[in-house]
């Protein structure tokens, strides 16, 4: 089938929009690098949206009504956003669901040293990764360091024109002889991942009488007082911090044409992003949408923030107990009889590497929202295979609604492959497709999508949700 023209076809209203909704999308990356920052930035959207934290609603106590709008926030690493519809929970919701975290690098619990007059952080990888892309591009460092007492100190390093950076280092091409005979696997192997942080020794003048005071590591002393300076950081406040290393910088529109946009992070924030657009343009909705947010989608969805822990279903029993009509039947009723968008990336027909894709079967940039009818890896391990009646269903409401969508596989059959949430929800019994926006440079430290899927994706969402409108 050849794939529909996209760009040829927009009114001048449209690519209005698709510029607002893709500048509004580059500054969401801009400022949200990690998962925490992410929530930040969505917990201020929806509440200028007039959503109500759970907590909050739980207190005011009362019956659940029609138009509701509820959020909830799971240990500040993901959100999930619920508007009430007419019809009851048990009858079913229509969910969105993304992922907020990327790859990067996290620093260990115990980072910090010095070796030949330089200090570094040392870090663990999170996801999967080519940990050769990591080397010589400039770094940032995000998160929270929380102190014994309680208190948080919220860092972000390195975005600023005036911050400083960090990086990690390579061998020289004059003596790489025997590096450049590696494996590509093996070019930069996970423990050299450490980002350099310092260079200066610590001096410390001695009073008059006194004798000269020097520093084991004086490099690395230098770089405690920086911290304890700027930011009353100690050495063991590294025990209980969460920072992750991520590319510095900004997303940028990219080509002559302006068409893409590159930036860190797009998987799986473009559709969590395009997800939360579409969510907040709900207004009256049949079926209660929901909106799911989430963390650790990278390493597993595990932990009490994945997809795996009980959050979700914790925070939809509350609301089926807000309806009065609470029972463990009735909330296992309304999750079985939800429609769920499995909201992720799908990987983007590369003709430079064109024999990992069989291309009839390839998300072609630029060529609209991407279905996945299954993920997984070779004979389908691992994913959810959607139904054929759940996907002319789909089918319907995307044509109904012009939008412009095409179907997909994750690369050639035997050369690997990947999951999503997809399969963790459909163990509900509920209908699941993965749906989002094609990606070039998956995984890489700057990644690659096209405006027009972005804002196609956009519109697939709001079509899906239902009761929405532009």
């Amino acid at each position: 089938m050849e794939h529909k023209k996209i760009w040829e076809n927009y009114s001048s209203k449209q690519l209005k929009e698709l510029e607002v909704l893709n500048k509004d999308y580059r500054d969401f990356l801009d400022n949200g690098k990690t998962e925490r920052e992410c929530v930040n930035v969505i917990v201020n959207m929806v509440e200028k949206s007039g959503y109500v934290e759970l907590e909050e609603r739980l207190k005011q106590g009362g019956k659940l009504k029609k138009g509701e709008k509820i959020y909830a926030v799971n240990m500040n690493k993901g959100i999930l956003l619920f508007n009430i519809g007419e019809e009851p929970l048990e009858k079913g919701m229509n969910i969105l669901g993304a992922h907020i975290d990327s790859p990067r690098m996290d620093i260990k619990s115990n980072p910090l040293y010095e070796d030949t007059d330089i200090a570094y952080l040392d870090t663990h990888y999170y996801g999967g990764v080519k940990k050769y892309q990591w080397v010589t591009i400039p770094l940032s460092l995000h998160g929270v360091v929380v102190k014994k007492d309680g208190t948080t100190v919220e860092l972000s390093i390195g975005e600023d024109e005036d911050d400083p950076v960090f990086f990690v280092s390579d061998l020289l091409i004059h003596l790489s002889q025997e590096q450049l005979e590696k494996k590509a696997a093996k070019v930069i192997e996970g423990e050299a991942l450490d980002i350099i942080v310092g260079n200066r020794p610590l001096t410390v003048k001695a009073k008059k009488g006194e004798e000269e005071k020097k520093e084991k590591d004086p490099v690395k002393a230098m770089v405690l007082k920086t911290l304890k300076d700027d930011y009353d950081i100690d050495e063991e406040d590294f025990l209980s911090a969460e920072l992750e290393v991520v590319p510095a910088g900004k997303a940028r529109e990219a080509g002559f044409d302006r068409s893409m946009i590159l930036g860190y992070g797009q998987d799986d924030r473009v559709c969590a992003f395009t997800s939360l657009y579409a969510f907040l343009l709900c207004k009256d909705v049949k079926r209660t949408a929901c909106c799911i947010l989430v963390d650790k989608e990278e390493i597993g969805s595990v932990g009490a923030t994945g997809m795996t822990s009980m959050f979700f279903e914790n925070v939809i029993a509350e609301l089926v107990n807000l309806e009065g009509k609470y029972s463990e039947l009735t909330v296992r009723r309304a999750l079985a009889a939800s429609h769920m968008l499995s909201s992720d990336v799908s990987a983007a027909y590369d003709p430079s590497y064109a024999s990992a894709f069989e291309k009839k079967n390839a998300a072609i940039m630029g060529a609209g929202m991407v279905f996945n009818k299954f993920t997984g890896s070779r004979g389908k391990s691992g994913s959810n295979d959607a139904n054929a009646e759940f996907i002319a269903y789909i089918r319907k409401i995307m044509d109904d609604e012009k939008v412009v969508f095409q179907f997909a596989e994750l690369g050639k059959v035997d050369l690997g492959g990947g999951g999503t949430i997809a399969y963790i929800m459909a163990k509900y019994g509920m209908n699941v497709i993965d749906a989002g926006v094609a990606v070039l440079n998956m995984h890489a430290p700057f990644e690659a999508t096209s405006k027009a899927d972005v804002y196609e994706t956009m519109r697939g969402y709001v079509a899906f949700l239902g009761g929405c409108g532009m």
